[in-house]
């Protein structure tokens, strides 16, 4: 889920995450992208960085962002045949049905 080849397909298309290693306090940079789902114009983008705050294997992943300190978690619980993903805040849930989607193979409904 967490690596950046990954994360940039699913988390916002179009956007490239960069996380060269994936472990506690180092860095993860982020590009946003213009989409229809940010108010970015054509040839704009927005660079972003995090530091990783927590990693547990196949139960959570978490980040900090540099700028603003905002905390964002990832959650991971199996559930049925499959695994239950939740966020700390609002605002992912085009991101998580993107996941869900990336999960099964299936083409991405929100890019």
């Amino acid at each position: 889920m967490a690596n950046d080849e990954n994360f940039s397909a699913w988390y916002a298309p179009g956007s490239v995450w960069r996380i060269p290693e994936l472990e506690v306090g180092c860095k993860a940079l982020f590009t946003l992208m213009p989409s229809e789902h940010n108010q970015l114009e054509e040839g704009e983008h927005v660079d972003m960085s995090f530091t990783i705050t927590e990693v547990v294997p196949h139960s959570r992943f978490s980040y900090t962002a540099d700028d603003d300190q905002l905390h964002f978690i990832f959650d991971l619980r199996p559930e049925n045949a499959g695994t239950r993903v939740t966020v700390n805040m609002d605002g992912f849930q085009l991101s998580l049905e993107n996941l869900k989607a990336f999960a099964e193979g299936r083409e991405l409904p929100n890019i």
